[in-house]
């Protein structure tokens, strides 16, 4: 009984210590611990392949935050305009763009993350793409809710359709909101504030 307990013991930690980073940033994502973060880099999201990713590789580096769609009517022009941005100011100027699949408005985006990829691959996507979540609701990915408390919406701060665009500041602190109707290009002159 001692060695199974033991063994149990040393396979625990063994496992506790592969990934220690991605365990101490996980308290902005569990519960409502999002509203004590003091930045985006507290939070863990995983990508399109299901692998945590903590933003905390983002610090330094002025983001956008987006989530996306495959089938709305701002998605051409939208991913088209975001590349241009990442291809232009990427190495440059250390912009980052972080994509977010969400099905939450008209089921616009219906499939699941291998869709998205070949979607993404299809518009030539340079830019980091996660896994898709909702980002309204009981079900709201934490750090989208702490964006939209940082950065509130006319209106109310709840998501009102795809291609909602957050700026992140290099010091991980939401410092912008574009909705759908304001394109990548547009937010040039705001962008440069934070270079």
């Amino acid at each position: 009984m001692l060695y199974h307990s033991l063994s149990v013991f040393l396979n625990l930690t063994s496992k506790l210590s592969v990934c220690p980073v991605v365990k101490l940033n996980t308290m902005a994502n569990e519960g409502e611990n999002w509203k004590n973060a003091q930045s985006v880099y507290e939070f863990v999201v995983n990508n399109i392949k299901g692998e945590p990713v903590s933003l905390e590789k983002y610090r330094g580096n002025v983001l956008i935050i987006v989530n996306v769609a495959s089938r709305c009517g701002y998605t051409a022009n939208h991913y088209k305009e975001l590349n241009e941005l990442y291809e232009k100011f990427s190495e440059s100027k250390g912009l980052k763009i972080l994509a977010f699949p969400c099905n939450q408005f008209a089921h616009q985006e219906p499939g699941g993350s291998d869709e998205i990829c070949q979607f993404a691959s299809s518009k030539n996507v340079k830019f980091d793409l996660f896994e898709k979540i909702d980002v309204n609701g009981a079900n709201a990915h934490p750090l989208w809710k702490y964006l939209k408390e940082k950065q509130g919406g006319i209106l109310g701060n709840f998501i009102k359709w795809n291609f909602t665009k957050f700026v992140v500041d290099r010091n991980g602190q939401p410092v912008e909101r574009f909705g759908p109707n304001v394109s990548p290009l547009q937010m040039l002159q705001a962008l440069e504030k934070y270079w």
